[in-house]
């Protein structure tokens, strides 16, 4: 069985439901760090770059984290899953997707859920002689974008012992139905508004991309019609979502690897608790906490750390 039954995360009281769950963490946690990293910035092989942080522990031991959509590597918890791995004895990588640093990116092309070209190019970086253990950590897309490339590469790199991924759009078509509800117009409206200012920006760059339908563009399956898709080599959104989504690759994942979605989380549908699916996966192992909202888990403590960061690191310690 790869399900995990057991439900250790309590919710704490005052957090009535997921949406709260969710929004709380982004608004207001605040995340204290002692260590500073040392800033890279990396190029690719087709002329583009993008930056990451390494928190240099001096030791064998390399954690690598991918954030979500329209995320960066100083969200809370980004910081949250860095301090716990660095605290306990591991070197850490948070890696920003091409544009995602604030400044806009030498390409077309950005990033998607499905662009394991860069995530193998920051796994390129982390391994240095020294390094015998590379771990992979990523939420909500980038935790789409982690399961994509271990189902993707059938020779994936010797050093990756294990993997964690959180609250992961597993079907990335039922997933952007389920974002454009009107229960989630909160959180689509802000994906929207970024989305657009950087297609808006990178424009100016590359004025052989259209926005003069820019402002019609109301939900994010259409914003994936007209650029992501597109701008990145898919026919179209739907294109896009069967050639991205993790749920059909997962049966080629061989490396231990925990998908952590929790029931409750107003971002996922049905589609992305595959219990069926992962029923008898000898790999992968599928944990449904009935609270915790989408990149939520918070929990109040003398460390100030999540659950779902000790759960990680737990996971992770136990399977090297």
């Amino acid at each position: 069985m790869a399900m995990i039954i057991k439900d250790s995360y309590t919710a704490p009281f005052w957090l009535l439901n997921g949406h709260i769950e969710t929004v709380f963490p982004a608004m207001f946690r605040n995340v204290n760090i002692s260590f500073t990293p040392k800033k890279y910035k990396i190029s690719t092989i087709d002329g583009d770059y993008f930056d990451l942080n390494y928190f240099d522990n001096r030791t064998s031991k390399t954690v690598i984290i991918s954030h979500g959509l329209e995320g960066n590597n100083e969200r809370p918890y980004v910081l949250g899953m860095a301090k716990i791995f660095f605290s306990n004895g591991w070197n850490v990588i948070a890696w920003n997707y091409r544009g995602c640093n604030g400044e806009i990116n030498d390409t077309i092309k950005s990033y998607h859920s499905g662009f394991t070209q860069d995530l193998e190019e920051v796994i390129k970086f982390a391994d240095q002689p020294k390094i015998n253990t590379i771990s992979l950590i990523g939420f909500s897309l980038g935790g789409n974008l982690t399961l994509k490339y271990l189902g993707d590469y059938k020779n994936i790199h010797a050093k990756i012992k294990n993997a964690v991924t959180l609250s992961v759009p597993l079907d990335l078509h039922q997933g952007s139905i389920q974002l454009s509800r009107l229960s989630n117009i909160l959180y689509s409206k802000r994906f929207l508004r970024t989305l657009k200012q950087k297609i808006k920006a990178k424009a100016n760059k590359f004025p052989e991309i259209p926005i003069q339908d820019l402002k019609s563009i109301q939900d994010l399956k259409s914003f994936d019609d007209y650029y992501t898709a597109p701008l990145h080599g898919f026919r179209d959104a739907i294109d896009y979502y069967q050639s991205c989504s993790a749920i059909h690759v997962l049966k080629d994942i061989n490396v231990p690897t925990l998908i952590i979605n929790a029931l409750n989380d107003p971002f996922l549908p049905e589609a992305c608790y595959p219990f069926q699916l992962l029923d008898n996966h000898k790999y992968v192992f599928l944990e449904t906490p009935k609270r915790g909202g989408h990149v939520g888990f918070a929990s109040f403590n003398k460390e100030d750390l999540y659950w779902s960061e000790k759960r990680s690191f737990d996971f992770i310690e136990s399977t090297i």
